[in-house]
């Protein structure tokens, strides 16, 4: 059976974040606001944790699970190498709508899916996820919906589709933006656009002093 905690009230706030802390210690997914849409987290080092968070959402291994982190530093012992396009983009828009996929620390031990040796992270600007990443560390965590239908934006919509795959939801009012977070591959030679969301190929354009098309082509 799952729990709803409205984030809003002191009391229970306190209550949720103790109660999602022992959830993912012990395994069991939680959902979670952020600034853009609801999310569905787990414990990103524990491997049994994200095959549920995987089949919680009728998702496959071949679309690996993001990482959440709770501050800037957090990156640096999960990257094998942070560009300078990378600390750019980090001051810009951390903690915000920017996921920024990466070569991962070869020596991480954990398993998000296919990856190819790779991660996607991103800080999220919403202080109940915020408190709660800096307590247990990193989370494993995906949109808040069924694989093909629409992320919620909002915890009821989550509990709609999820039911009692997570044990604890988090309700932190509506979301923000309500879209999803705009996705940049910084694994080859030059940054590139996989999925434009909250943060704009403008803004990110700016920011590297580059050009926008490109960006979306990958220089292409």
């Amino acid at each position: 059976m799952s729990t709803v905690y409205d984030c809003n009230n002191e009391a229970s706030r306190a209550a949720g974040l103790n109660a999602a802390r022992g959830a993912l210690k012990a395994g069991r997914l939680v959902v979670v606001p952020t600034d853009t849409v609801y999310g569905i987290a787990a414990d990103a080092f524990d491997s049994d944790a994200v095959t549920a968070l995987l089949r919680a959402k009728g998702r496959g291994r071949d679309m690996p699970v993001p990482v959440l982190v709770g501050s800037w530093t957090t990156i640096d012992g999960l990257v094998a190498s942070v560009r300078p396009e990378a600390r750019e983009l980090i001051r810009a828009f951390w903690p915000g709508g920017l996921s920024l996929v990466v070569h991962q620390a070869p020596s991480l031990a954990w398993d998000l899916g296919d990856t190819r040796g790779t991660v996607m992270l991103r800080m999220p600007l919403h202080p109940v996820i915020l408190e709660l990443l800096r307590e247990v560390g990193p989370l494993a965590v995906s949109s808040a919906n069924v694989s093909g239908r629409r992320p919620a934006t909002n915890v009821t919509e989550a509990r709609e589709q999820l039911g009692a795959s997570a044990s604890v939801y988090l309700d932190g009012g509506p979301a923000e933006h309500g879209v999803a977070s705009t996705i940049v591959d910084l694994t080859g030679d030059r940054p590139r656009i996989l999925r434009e969301g909250a943060v704009t190929a403008e803004a990110l354009a700016e920011v590297l002093g580059d050009d926008p098309e490109r960006l979306r082509s990958g220089g292409e």
